[in-house]
């Protein structure tokens, strides 16, 4: 018999493994998850969620597909948290300083509460990337922000409204676009894809049986 802990889905008392997660917890106890339940990995950020563990008054934040249950927890689930999202051409925005105010202007409104950072599912440093932002440091707010999966949690916490993963994003792609190192070996494959190089290739393979493709994966030549 496996051990069993109690916890509170929305209010309601269950009994569950306690070897498992949030997500598979709520599966157990009878939910059909058809929101808040992405890739189950912890990349897409889609099952934000809140709990608090019985005697403790902190609330505490997390992705339910990478968290285990525990003894009297009190659990619930956040719903989408609606981000702004500018639309832009990369092509023509530049990496200045004048980039941020002219889409994401509320950055300047921050009052540095912290509550950004303290609420982030995966801990970064929200309110340090957002300063990095602040000053065009581009480069500095992409590094911080690198592990972001877009939950939205901080912006649902953030009391000047700012969409902290979206300007995260548009900080990665101005570093990726103007400021990173030029890689040449990527651009010479990309150009090698393009020109059907490969294509016969592809071809073959597509003909092989899984179990070939899974051997010729598993013992392929790895790069150093």
């Amino acid at each position: 018999m496996e051990n069993m802990v109690n916890i509170f889905l929305f209010g309601k008392k269950y009994s569950v493994p306690e070897n498992l997660t949030i997500m598979r917890a709520m599966e157990y106890a009878g939910y059909q998850l058809v929101r808040g339940c992405g890739c189950r990995n912890g990349f897409c950020g889609a099952c934000a969620t809140i709990y608090r563990i019985k005697g403790d008054r902190e609330l505490k934040v997390c992705l339910a597909c990478q968290t285990k249950v525990e003894e009297g927890m009190y659990i619930a689930t956040l719903p989408f948290f609606p981000l702004v999202k500018q639309v832009f051409d990369i092509e023509k925005v530049k990496p200045t300083d004048m980039v941020m105010m002219q889409l994401y202007p509320e950055i300047y409104a921050c009052i540095g509460c912290n509550a950004c950072t303290k609420s982030c599912t995966q801990g970064l440093n929200v309110m340090q990337y957002i300063a990095y932002a602040q000053r065009g440091d581009f480069e500095a707010c992409a590094e911080e922000s690198f592990d972001c999966v877009m939950c939205g949690v901080c912006s649902s916490r953030c009391p000047a409204g700012i969409s902290h993963p979206q300007v995260a994003m548009l900080a990665r792609r101005l570093n990726g676009k103007y400021l990173a190192p030029e890689t040449g070996h990527l651009n010479d494959r990309v150009k090698e894809i393009k020109d059907g190089t490969f294509e016969e290739l592809l071809q073959n393979l597509m003909q092989k049986p899984i179990d070939e493709m899974k051997e010729l994966y598993n013992n392929r030549e790895i790069e150093k």
